[in-house]
């Protein structure tokens, strides 16, 4: 279960991002989305007369870059909003809310407002996940290292299975507090906080800032936010997992809004005795998923969504995936399969106008 197929041992995996490129060059084309969460690679195209500022910083164990049109300010305020975000979301930071209430073994925390509501809606999601999605597989994937090539052992990963179960998660939203009633238990974001964080972004740009539109990219998550000032559809190009280089794309998505996430299995990946793993974790097993898909995009009105749905649909593999995707309203699935074909969900083209 925790293996590569032998075809696919042979790439670089990842899971879970989009890439970017740096600032200066970001505004030579559309935005690229791939699913690699620590390479630079997105670029934005300018508007005659209408040039955009754009920034750039490093959170969440990614790049995230910003273009925005009608406030200078604007990026700068957004950098110091993911660094607050990633402050409190931080997994590995020891002062983060995540990493207190993962160390309090079993006792109350009081948490950020934003925590509590990220919390909500994360376990409103595993609710409805039919166990795809579990924001409590920290207990597992904190086994796994997979910048030093670490795979826990069968054993380890049996023992902490029973302690992956969302519904240890208590919230109080009167005294802003998380227990966790299984005191073994561990929460792990990574699934669905940049979504999160991307859609906080867009509003603090609507309710703090002059900018008329803007393209926020988070390691994989793109927000677009406002009209793109030409009038046109924004252009989003979905990467080829199969190019090493990362610049080619199977094709574009143009959409007025919204947001698109793209999880991959390319590059946060290691070999060991011949195996490879990739950090897409099954939170039903413990493993790498096993699934038909090498790449996922998820196109939806809400970037929580998308970025939750990204990790649960690769899960699901395509034909479980598209099924999730066609239930929730105005969401779509484009899948590349490890056999070189593609998929899609029934609305990808209507809601995306996709052009490979």
């Amino acid at each position: 279960m925790g293996s590569a197929s032998g075809n696919l041992s042979r790439r670089s995996l990842c899971a879970g991002a989009i890439s970017l490129l740096p600032a200066a060059a970001a505004l030579l084309s559309a935005p690229l989305l791939s699913g690699c969460a620590n390479t630079p690679a997105t670029q934005q195209s300018s508007d005659a007369g209408s040039e955009p500022s754009t920034g750039s910083t490093f959170a969440f164990d990614t790049y995230c870059t910003f273009t925005v049109y009608g406030d200078d300010s604007a990026p700068a305020l957004l950098a110091k909003e993911c660094a607050r975000y990633d402050k409190l979301f931080n997994l590995y930071d020891e002062s983060s809310d995540i990493a207190r209430v993962n160390a309090a073994q079993g006792a109350a925390v009081t948490v950020d407002p934003a925590t509590l509501d990220l919390l909500e809606q994360a376990l409103a999601f595993c609710a409805s996940a039919q166990g795809l999605f579990d924001i409590s597989i920290g207990a597992v994937s904190t086994l796994w290292d997979f910048s030093a090539g670490v795979r826990p052992s069968d054993a380890d990963i049996a023992n902490a299975l029973p302690h992956v179960n969302w519904r240890c998660v208590e919230l109080d939203a009167e005294q802003a507090t998380v227990r966790l009633a299984d005191p073994e238990a561990k929460i792990d974001l990574g699934g669905i906080a940049k979504g999160y964080v991307a859609d906080r972004l867009c509003e603090l740009i609507e309710r703090e800032t002059h900018a008329t539109a803007a393209v926020l990219s988070l390691g994989g998550n793109i927000a677009l936010f406002g009209e793109k000032p030409n009038g046109e559809p924004w252009e989003t190009g979905i990467r080829d997992p199969n190019d090493p280089g990362g610049a080619s794309v199977v094709g574009t998505a143009r959409v007025d809004g919204g947001s698109l996430v793209t999880s991959g299995l390319y590059e946060r990946t290691f070999e060991l005795d011949g195996v490879t793993y990739w950090h897409i974790l099954d939170p039903r097993t413990g493993l790498p998923v096993q699934t038909d898909v090498v790449s996922d995009t998820i196109f939806c009105p809400s970037s929580t969504l998308a970025d939750a749905l990204s990790t649960t649909l690769f899960v699901a593999g395509s034909r479980g995936g598209s099924a999730l995707a066609d239930a929730r309203e105005g969401t779509a699935a484009y899948f590349i399969l490890q056999d070189g074909t593609t998929a899609e969900s029934s609305r990808w083209q209507e809601l995306t106008d996709f052009r490979a």
